[in-house]
């Protein structure tokens, strides 16, 4: 994008008004390092994002005339000083955030919700925001704008009066009605991904978990699911969606349970019920991959594709966030290969934080763990938690290569490796262009 000055910081005032600066020049942060963001990485603001302030937190700018980062506490509004707060973009989905937010940290007197925090600016020539971010996924089915909820509620209504006695339909309609989750609604839209959710308890103790939080650091996101439902239920639930919406798949293990591999039986049983009944649609298992026994029961029970979620491809920084109880990284990594081994589409639910991810260190894993297992898919999810928390667990010093300049060397070097966001339907697993799929090129605006 080329354009004849760079973006200028936004700030807000103490009641969350968004103004830009007149000549103090956007900032980001990679690790804990404040960076002029690249062209490259320069992008409008998705349709469908929403702009936050980071409370009481001033953010970091470049003054050009300075040719220094400075820490920006007050503004000039006339006559009087203005304390300031940083701002934050949480994008669409779809997007993959290249650096987070420029600001103080240490200045920060709240632990910030699970969300994931963009460095976001405004572009004087076009007059409009711009996040630094890149487009990962060109698949829109998951946009805001798609989930009316004035068509939802008589739906819900409806099938529950079809199902009364369905325990899983019924969580899942407070998933779609109080918890607004995109994947519950697809469930009674009756189209794309639905989701699955079978177990109450997991096996890790992921610092960002959304179903379960301790008291002291942040509320979750989500009600976890707190029985396990039957064979026949899930197998109620899922056939009709297999078999009457438009590219159906059907997951289990979401965000408001645990993790489903700790119901590996009940998941196989149904799986095999649902592939008996039908030949339609895309079974898709999200797990952490602990136990590679039962990922090897579950393919064989009729999976068509599988994603495990990692932080990290390094032991020691999967270990500090995933804190697993009871099974090793290698379980996961063996989990990953069996999964391909068995012919299934296997991903990598890549949660990313600038700084961490694109680490030298943590690429070149990346590139060893790619050769290694054979994984077709890393789905570059935006990891939502407190980025100075998280970049303090993780002990992240300094920056990394840049998060496009890590996708452009993963892609290099491995060419038919897919980049997204979102599962894919069988038929759309290895589509044609792999080598060019990625970037993304975007609408004209």
């Amino acid at each position: 994008m080329k354009r004849k000055t760079l973006p200028k910081l936004l700030y807000a005032d103490s009641k969350g008004n968004i103004f830009d600066h007149p000549y103090l020049t956007m900032a980001g942060m990679n690790g804990t390092e404040a960076v002029l963001p690249e062209s490259v990485e320069l992008i409008p603001l998705p349709e469908d994002s929403r702009l936050f302030t980071i409370p009481d937190t001033p953010p970091i700018a470049w003054d050009e005339k300075k040719r220094a980062f400075v820490t920006v506490d007050m503004v000039k509004e006339g006559r009087r000083d203005l304390r300031v707060q940083a701002v934050s973009a949480f994008m669409a989905p779809g997007y993959m955030r290249t650096l987070l937010p420029a600001c103080d940290y240490s200045r920060k007197k709240v632990h910030l919700p699970l969300w994931s925090y963009t460095a976001v600016g405004w572009d004087e020539d076009s007059e409009r925001f711009v996040v630094a971010a890149s487009r990962v996924d060109a698949n829109e089915n998951w946009l805001p704008k798609n989930y009316d909820d004035r068509k939802l509620d008589p739906l819900v209504r409806k099938r529950l009066k079809e199902m009364p006695d369905n325990r899983l339909l019924e969580q899942l309609s407070r998933c779609a009605v109080d918890y607004h989750c995109f994947a519950a609604k697809n469930l009674f839209f009756r189209r794309w991904e639905a989701p699955l959710p079978t177990s109450p308890v997991c096996n890790s103790r992921c610092l960002g978990c959304i179903s379960l939080q301790p008291s002291d650091c942040c509320p979750s996101n989500h009600e976890r699911i707190q029985f396990v439902p039957t064979p026949e239920e899930i197998v109620e639930l899922a056939l009709p969606h297999l078999n009457e919406a438009p590219e159906p798949i059907v997951s289990y293990g979401q965000g408001c349970e645990g993790d489903p591999i700790m119901q590996a039986d009940t998941i196989a049983e149904a799986t095999r019920r649902l592939k008996s009944a039908t030949s339609r649609g895309t079974v898709n298992f999200n797990s952490n991959g602990s136990f590679p026994d039962r990922v090897r029961m579950l393919c064989d029970a009729g999976m068509d594709s599988m994603r495990f979620s990692m932080n990290s491809v390094q032991e020691e920084f999967y270990n500090r966030y995933y804190r697993p109880v009871g099974y090793k990284f290698a379980d996961v990594v063996e989990s990953v290969k069996a999964a391909k081994e068995r012919g299934l589409f296997t991903m990598i639910n890549y949660l990313v934080s600038p700084g961490l991810t694109d680490s030298e260190g943590e690429v070149e894993a990346l590139l060893r763990f790619i050769a290694d297992t054979g994984v077709d898919m890393l789905q570059m999810r935006n990891l939502s938690i407190d980025p100075d928390f998280y970049n303090e667990r993780m002990q992240v010093s300094g920056r990394g290569m840049g998060m496009y300049r890590m996708l452009e060397r993963v892609k290099r070097e491995f060419p038919r490796i897919q980049y997204g966001y979102f599962n894919r339907t069988r038929e759309n697993f290895y589509p044609e262009g792999l080598e060019t799929s990625w970037p993304i090129k975007g609408k004209k605006r």
